[in-house]
């Protein structure tokens, strides 16, 4: 079982350029919200007039979240469900609002996100990390939550582990291949 740590350092191999870093910062959130919205129907009520409701994707939340509690580093992890949860509570509310229009605006936000994603890897100039390991799907917003927390100076001895083993954020002169 590889832990947190250890995934964030094979994840972030993919992802030095900070151009394709800033493109997950937003691609990753809106293919969560994407797929928080297509899996919010059918609602089974959990209790009359509680308004509480089991969808497909608070399955889906309660599945990865238990994979992710299980990976330890609890900062990280614990903001990762936590960001996860809140994601899912506003995709549904995305997909209340939208009337009849709600898997539309799911596979918007799915399609562009991935967009989103595509056009930072071509910064990178390396395919994305999933496609060696379906683990990182599961890993790319456990890598934004992380981003975010090593920007607010948090879990330094986790950023110090990824840049020994991945190496720091860089910038590739796309023109003659040379590092910046």
């Amino acid at each position: 079982m590889r832990n947190t740590t250890s995934l964030l350092v094979q994840y972030a191999r993919y992802h030095r350029d900070p151009r394709n870093i800033a493109t997950h910062l937003v691609g990753i959130p809106m293919i969560v919200l994407g797929i928080g919205v297509l899996l919010s129907h059918p609602a089974i009520p959990l209790s009359p007039g509680s308004g509480w409701v089991l969808t497909p994707g608070w399955a889906l939340w309660a599945a990865a979240a238990l994979w992710y509690a299980t990976r330890g580093g609890v900062v990280i992890t614990g903001s990762v469900i936590v960001a996860n949860g809140l994601a899912m509570a506003f995709s549904h509310w995305i997909a209340q609002q939208a009337g009849a229009q709600w898997a539309v605006w799911g596979a918007a936000l799915f399609v562009v996100g991935w967009v989103i994603q595509f056009i930072g890897h071509y910064y990178e100039g390396r395919k994305p990390a999933f496609v060696d390991d379906l683990i990182g799907l599961l890993v790319g917003p456990m890598f934004v939550c992380a981003e975010v927390l090593f920007a607010l100076r948090l879990c330094r001895s986790v950023r110090e582990a990824i840049e020994a083993e991945a190496g720091p954020a860089r910038l590739r002169d796309l023109h003659a291949g040379a590092l910046r």
